[in-house]
């Protein structure tokens, strides 16, 4: 769904589109290499293009080189936050007296301001961009007006209540008439959905409501799906969150049957069998889902998950090699580091271990515990590998961060 609009603002089709756990309405970037939607901006729309939309503008900050400008300018608002909120702890300190404390928050709340003062003009530029490229790619400019009004009233609430979306973009009534205007001046009207577009909203929407919904809401409404086998798909889901593995399996495989070369089906089979604890069935459904997609990166570290559970030397050395594939698609998921570390110190390799466990704290932050490790792992590898690169790499970033 999100191919005809990122082809059209000149970004890879295969950009990632990763959805954040969060109720709230907000969509953003923070590097060129995914756009982050929050899983309640999905739920409140109700169709493709406006979702379609919404990827067209974070795709266009990222065409319109936002990120880098938007990165030193929260460098900028952070130093300023800290500057205060240092002030007024030390001024708390020395006078005892609260009020220092609070204008600290003054500042940091300032800062924070400026920061989003800055994001105005860069919030409606991409809105022209993303109507051009909702208008390249034949959807239409009517996805943009409509997720708009999904925001329409936010401007009258406190700022406690307006979802980050609201808080971080340009009034809705203002940038409604901006919209309103771009929108005519393509001189395009409401389109129809294509049906692939609507075939892949809806099962975006129901796998998601699926999970995050009672399941007994889900039950309710599967039915309702556009296709049988995004009803059966939304089935098995609750029946697997009410812990009936076996109802939760014989609905997917009906889902299968209809669409058998779908990799994706074969891959929520794999997870409803690994949390139900069907270790070696898992692995199979993950290895078939590998086969029908074999360089995503998410069915590639479920299916090293999948091995490194049920651990033996031969299954946990095709395992890192799964994993490692896993790793260099996508760096973000850490269950991969996780897994790499079991299945290197099950294995004996204890340096490759530690390595794999510094990059698992790395990637969350956690710098000290990266470093120990790392440290470690430096001192068991062959120096000048590519392995002890790899740690020197996480020690210097680790020291960078205590510098700053």
């Amino acid at each position: 769904m999100a191919r005809p609009v990122l082809q059209a603002a000149g970004l890879p089709a295969n950009l990632k589109i990763l959805v954040v756990r969060d109720g709230s309405l907000n969509a953003f970037v923070v590097d060129p290499n995914a756009i982050y939607i929050h899983s309640g901006l999905i739920e409140r729309t109700s169709t493709p293009s406006e979702l379609q939309f919404v990827i067209a503008h974070e795709a266009a900050h990222i065409v319109n080189g936002h990120i880098t400008r938007r990165r030193l300018n929260a460098q900028h608002a952070s130093r300023v936050a800290r500057l205060g909120m240092a002030l007024a702890a030390a001024g708390a300190v020395a006078t005892g007296q609260t009020a220092m404390a609070a204008a600290g928050l003054g500042v940091a709340t300032s800062a924070q301001r400026s920061f989003n003062s800055h994001t105005q003009a860069e919030e409606s530029s991409a809105d022209q961009s993303a109507i051009r490229f909702m208008a390249l790619s034949g959807r239409g400019t009517q996805g943009a007006l409509d997720v708009m009004q999904i925001f329409a009233g936010q401007e009258t609430l406190s700022d406690s209540r307006r979802d980050p979306y609201a808080r971080s973009h340009p009034m809705s009534r203002d940038r409604l008439r901006r919209l309103d205007s771009l929108a005519q001046s393509y001189g395009q009207g409401a389109k129809v959905d294509t049906a692939e577009d609507r075939y892949w909203y809806e099962r975006a929407k129901g796998k998601l409501s699926a999970f995050l919904r009672a399941p007994k809401w889900t039950l309710q409404r599967a039915a309702e799906s556009p296709a049988a086998d995004i009803a059966f798909m939304r089935r098995s889901v609750a029946y697997h969150r009410q812990s009936d593995w076996q109802r939760a399996v014989a609905e997917l495989d009906q889902a299968i049957a209809l669409r058998p070369q779908d990799p994706f089906y074969h891959e929520l089979k794999g997870q409803i069998l690994l949390e139900s604890r069907q270790f070696g069935p898992a692995e199979a459904a993950y290895r078939k889902a590998s086969e029908l997609s074999p360089y995503d990166a998410l069915i590639l570290a479920s299916l090293g998950h999948a091995m490194v559970v049920q651990g033996g030397d031969g299954r946990l050395r095709q395992s890192i090699d799964v994993l490692e594939r896993a790793r260099a698609a996508d760096y973000r998921n850490g269950s991969v580091m996780r897994d790499l570390g079991s299945a290197y110190a099950q294995l004996g390799q204890a340096g490759m271990a530690a390595l794999s466990v510094a990059e698992y704290h790395a990637l969350y932050g956690r710098l000290n515990d990266a470093a120990i490790q790392a440290r470690r792992a430096a001192g068991l590898l062959q120096r000048g590998s590519p392995a002890w690169q790899r740690a020197q790499d996480v020690v210097v970033a680790a020291n960078n961060a205590d510098k700053k």
